[in-house]
């Protein structure tokens, strides 16, 4: 197949929502935002071998693609509406790219996003780059920057699990064994998932957010950082999931939760109390681990004294 009937067959979507004019199979698309709201914007490239095993299955690459650049939006309060996606795959390699398509397919129907254009090629590795675009109304987007002294730090979900199911597959692998594919921490790696409505329901109540990708404890430094404010973070406060506990010690697990990324769980600021309420209603919980203080740089405690770990996380270059 050439490119064009890849487009045709594997990356042409069934329906698109009445604001895509142009989508997919013009040199560019043409999108009506809604009036009165702000465009919110971001990119994610996955690269075998460095941001997911090359044994993982193809429609799973997809779909992660999708929810790591969603989660970004995410992290802003926004709704993400339209993606373009650039696949690189080696040759011959059809049902790949009908596997990625699927996956990026069942991203799109969970989240609501359009796909409206992007990219085929050959190369030496699997690549794929996913570009993002979502809507916030006008000045109500959540940023890094809003964290002010006395604000609770708050986490969603289960920080921890997503790498916890990576160094599962990684084992496997140097193993020889063949891993489940349905078990909940390779899961969670494999399908995060981006907590879109929560970030919504969190505009107006959260006054910085980010989302887990790099490492609860480099994020939230990030978060800090960018507020020009310090941190106290309670390390045993973070909710650790039962299945991560069933796996390792608690030890171990606190280790993946602080630094192994991948979670694309929230982490966010507020000095409302109101957020726990929010995150029940949703059905994710969310957390109270630390403080905002003034100063700069993240303290962590464990039982009121200071705790020392290998915090490195992930590190890109």
């Amino acid at each position: 197949m050439d490119e064009f009937e890849i487009i045709r067959r594997f990356f042409t979507p069934k329906k698109t929502h009445n604001r895509v004019i142009v989508g997919v199979g013009d040199d560019s698309a043409i999108l009506r935002p809604k009036p009165g709201h702000d465009i919110v914007t971001a990119v994610d490239t996955l690269v075998a071998g460095v941001h997911f095993p090359r044994s993982m299955a193809a429609e799973d690459i997809g779909f992660r693609a999708v929810a790591v650049s969603a989660s970004d939006i995410a992290a802003m309060g926004a709704q993400p509406r339209w993606m373009t996606a650039a696949v690189s795959v080696e040759e011959d390699s059809a049902g790949m790219l009908e596997g990625i398509a699927n996956g990026i397919g069942l991203a799109s129907d969970r989240y609501g996003i359009d796909l409206v254009g992007g990219d085929t090629t050959h190369g030496c590795e699997i690549v794929v780059s996913v570009q993002v675009t979502g809507e916030a109304k006008r000045g109500t987007a959540i940023t890094r920057s809003g964290a002010r002294k006395g604000d609770t730090i708050y986490v969603s979900g289960y920080p921890g699990d997503a790498s916890a199911g990576l160094a599962i597959l990684e084992r496997s692998r140097l193993g020889g064994c063949v891993w489940d594919r349905n078990d909940h921490l390779i899961r969670r790696f494999a399908n995060p998932d981006a907590r879109i409505r929560l970030g919504r329901r969190l505009s107006g109540f959260a006054s910085a957010a980010i989302d887990i990708s790099d490492g609860l404890f480099a994020d939230l430094g990030k978060l800090l950082d960018a507020s020009g404010v310090g941190g106290v973070l309670d390390v045993d406060r973070i909710p650790l999931s039962s299945e991560i506990l069933e796996t390792m010690d608690q030890s171990d697990a606190l280790q993946f939760a602080l630094t192994g990324g991948d979670d694309y769980e929230l982490c966010f600021t507020s000095n409302a109390e109101a957020v726990v309420k929010i995150g029940k209603q949703l059905g994710v919980p969310v957390t109270k681990i630390g403080k905002v203080t003034n100063g700069s740089g993240l303290v962590c405690r464990k039982e009121g004294e200071a705790f020392e770990f290998d915090h490195s996380g992930y590190v890109h270059f």
